[in-house]
C-alpha cells in the first residue's frame, strides 16, 4: 500500500515557521572501560579511582531545521545516532553541546509501550501512559473509547497487560500517542511493530495527521522506499555525523550507494 504523505509544506503566507532547530548539536555518552557485574564492583573500583571511562561521540555537530509541514526522514546505518537525535527532539536526552528548539507540542513515537505497568490492566496502563504523555483525566475519560477501539482490545480491556503479545502492548501506545493531534509527531521504527494490517492502521493514521491536521512529521525507519514514500526531505547521518542533508530522493540515493 503506498499512501502520500507529501504535501505543500510552506503555510499560506509564504513563510516557513520552524518547528525544530537543531544547533551544532553534539551527543557525547561515556562508557566504562571494562565490564562490570555488580554495583558492589562499581563502587568499589570508583572510591579507589580504578574505574576508566572512554568517551563515545553519538553525535557531532549535527545543525537541521524543520519546517511548519515538513515530512523529514532520518536515514543512516545502524548506530550512527539517528534514534539518539530523535531522543534529544522529544526532550528524553540533553544534548552535550549545542542546542535544540522545540516550537509546539511534541507527540514521540519512539519507544512504544515505555512506562507501562505489566502488572495493570489495559484500562490502568491508558490512564497511567495518558499521564506521562501530558493527558488530563478528562482528555483521557473523552478518548478512552476510541483509544480501545483503534487498538482494537475491546475484549481484553480488563487483562493485565503481561498477558498481552508485544504487538498488543504496541497498538495500545500508538492509539495513546496518537490520541491528540500534536504539531510535531516524532517516529522511530513505530510502523514496523505488529501485523501488517494495523502497520498499514498506523499509516492511515499518520498520514491523517500530516495532511488533514499539519502536522510536522520526523521519521526514521530501517526501509529506505518507506522513507522516500513518505518523506518530503530527509538527513543522512553516519557514525554521528551528518553526511547530507535535501530532497528526499537525493539524499536516499545517495545512502544506496553506501550500502552497495
Amino acid at each position: 500500500m503506498a499512501l502520500d504523505f507529501n504535501r505543500d509544506s510552506a503555510p499560506s503566507d509564504g513563510k516557513a515557521e520552524p518547528m525544530i532547530v537543531v544547533d551544532h548539536v553534539d551527543m557525547v555518552f561515556n562508557i566504562a572501560n571494562e565490564q562490570l557485574n555488580s554495583l558492589k564492583e562499581y563502587f568499589i573500583k570508583a572510591m579507589k579511582r580504578e574505574l576508566f571511562f572512554r568517551e563515545f561521540k553519538a553525535l557531532q555537530d549535527i545543525s537541521v531545521t524543520v519546517n511548519r509541514g515538513d515530512v523529514y526522514g532520518i536515514v543512516g546505518t545502524n548506530g550512527s545516532g539517528k534514534s539518539t537525535l530523535l531522543k534529544i527532539v522529544a526532550g528524553v536526552l540533553e544534548p552535550t553541546r549545542g542546542t535544540c528548539t522545540i516550537n509546539g507540542s511534541i507527540a514521540p513515537l519512539i519507544e512504544l509501550g515505555a512506562g507501562f505497568d505489566p502488572e495493570l490492566t489495559a484500562r490502568e496502563n491508558v490512564y497511567l501512559n495518558g499521564s506521562l504523555l501530558g493527558y488530563s483525566r478528562q482528555f483521557v475519560d473523552e478518548h478512552f473509547d476510541s483509544i480501545i477501539d483503534f487498538a482494537e482490545i475491546r475484549d481484553f480491556v480488563d487483562m493485565p497487560l503481561k498477558n498481552y503479545s508485544s504487538g498488543m502492548t504496541a497498538r495500545i501506545a500508538f492509539a495513546i500517542a496518537t490520541a491528540t493531534v500534536p504539531d510535531i509527531l516524532v517516529v522511530d521504527e513505530a510502523l514496523s511493530v505488529g501485523d501488517f494490517l494495523f502497520q498499514e492502521k498506523c499509516e492511515r493514521r499518520i498520514n491523517e495527521l500530516v495532511n488533514d491536521h499539519g502536522t510536522t512529521l520526523l521519521f526514521v525507519s530501517h526501509s529506505i522506499d518507506q522513507v522516500e514514500r513518505v518523506c518530503q526531505k530527509a538527513l543522512w547521518i553516519e557514525k554521528g555525523v551528518m553526511r547530507m542533508n535535501g530532497d528526499v530522493k537525493e539524499v536516499c540515493e545517495a545512502y544506496r550507494g553506501l550500502q552497495q
